[in-house]
């Protein structure tokens, strides 16, 4: 006898011991669950179960009872017959490539969602499920830090990835929202090592236009490291010119300098949680080693490399101890550090602002261009402009349950 393939979907109030009563029917039959799926928004529950069961008296059967357990617990049954032709197309299309896209925003609203769901239909790609990331935001009181992401599990093939990616980056662009757009692979789910710029990224300003404040030449090194940090000139060149203005700067400023340094908003949530989960953590940074290493310490990160001020007789000469950190320097240090640590490049993450950060962001399996200058996020895979650090947890799909189950 032939069998009939059903689908159940549920709708309704949840309440505990409903999955648990509606499966026990279906085993009173013998069916098969092909597929099931739950969804829970303010309580309100959308079940979905798949089977299939022998036709006839079973088939009639099992729905008659399921309509009246339906009834006992006061949700509404819905009942669809599936052709096995449609069956096996959709079992088909489980081949097909996946990708993740992530929406991030201190609030998210139902342009921003339509705009890219969108993109994703115009792609004729399948939404296969849409998760909540963040936690649940109260109406009546106000948040100290605002945060909002979904996650959208997508399939399908893709003909050409730079022109969506050129369509989510002028949806970012236009309704000030942040989109990720990843393939969701084996090396996606098992990142390892993520590796942090320091100035504007880690922390809220740039060191050194900090000590050229101090040491009266504010303006000229702001002006040099903004063209440097737009991609205007070579970071090299700019570096060495930079540090002949602070030639004379006592070495007791350092320590000031450190002790107020404005760590980014999210950063210590961030490196706690990569720290728990058994990541590793680098700074590569095209600022001083003296403020790397003092981040280290007080964020618990595993590597360092910065450039090394040169100290004589308690003031800075004006020079830089060993090779520049420029962008190529720090591309090497990730792909040295990965090395080290036995993982592989695709299972990297690198997070910067400047162009100078550029080398690392394409370099990694992941680059994130945090609060970045436009020739930067124009050019990097992922950006964050709308919250903290901490949305690269985000990025990797934790929940702010996975989160604060830590703190």
């Amino acid at each position: 006898m032939a069998n009939e393939i059903i689908l159940l979907n549920i709708s309704g109030q949840d309440k505990p011991g409903l999955t648990s009563s509606l499966t026990s029917v279906l085993a009173e039959y013998g069916a098969k669950v092909l597929d099931i799926g739950q969804a829970n928004i303010h309580d309100t529950l959308s079940l979905g179960i798949l089977f299939e069961i022998q036709s006839g008296k079973k088939s009639a059967a099992v729905l008659k009872d399921l309509l009246f357990k339906a009834y006992e617990l006061g949700i509404t049954a819905k009942f669809t017959p599936i052709t096995l032709n449609d069956y096996e197309n959709w079992v088909n299309l489980q081949g097909k490539d996946r990708y993740i896209v992530t929406i991030l925003g201190e609030k998210l609203a139902a342009q921003q969602i339509s705009e890219v769901t969108k993109v994703i239909s115009e792609q004729n790609l399948n939404i296969d499920a849409i998760k909540r990331l963040t936690g649940r935001l109260s109406l009546i009181k106000e948040e100290e830090y605002p945060r909002a992401s979904i996650q959208l599990s997508i399939r399908g093939k893709i003909h050409n990835k730079v022109e969506v990616t050129k369509k989510f980056m002028e949806i970012s662009h236009d309704l000030d929202v942040d989109i990720a757009f990843q393939e969701d692979n084996i090396y996606r789910r098992n990142r390892r090592l993520v590796c942090f710029d320091m100035d504007s990224t880690l922390i809220q300003t740039e060191v050194i236009d900090e000590l050229a404040e101090l040491a009266g030449v504010g303006d000229e090194v702001r002006a040099i490291t903004e063209s440097a940090m737009q991609g205007e000139i070579d970071f090299s060149e700019s570096f060495k010119r930079r540090m002949k203005l602070l030639k004379g700067l006592n070495e007791e400023v350092l320590h000031s300098v450190a002790v107020n340094l404005p760590i980014t908003k999210g950063a210590k949530r961030l490196i706690d949680t990569l720290k728990s989960y058994g990541f590793k953590t680098a700074i590569l940074s095209g600022g001083f080693s003296y403020f790397g290493r003092y981040l280290q310490k007080e964020l618990g990160m595993d590597y360092v490399y910065a450039n090394q001020l040169e100290i004589k007789d308690g003031v800075l000469t004006g020079s830089y101890l060993g090779d520049i950190v420029d962008g190529n320097k720090k591309a090497e240090y990730l792909k040295e550090i990965a090395n080290k640590e036995g993982i592989d490049i695709s299972q990297t993450i690198a997070v910067g602002d400047g162009a100078n950060d550029l080398a690392m962001l394409n370099l990694a399996g992941l680059g994130i261009a945090f609060h970045a200058k436009p020739t930067v996020k124009d050019n990097a895979q992922s950006s964050i402009s709308s919250i903290g650090l901490d949305g690269v947890l985000y990025l990797l799909g934790y929940h702010d349950r996975h989160i604060d189950l830590l703190e």
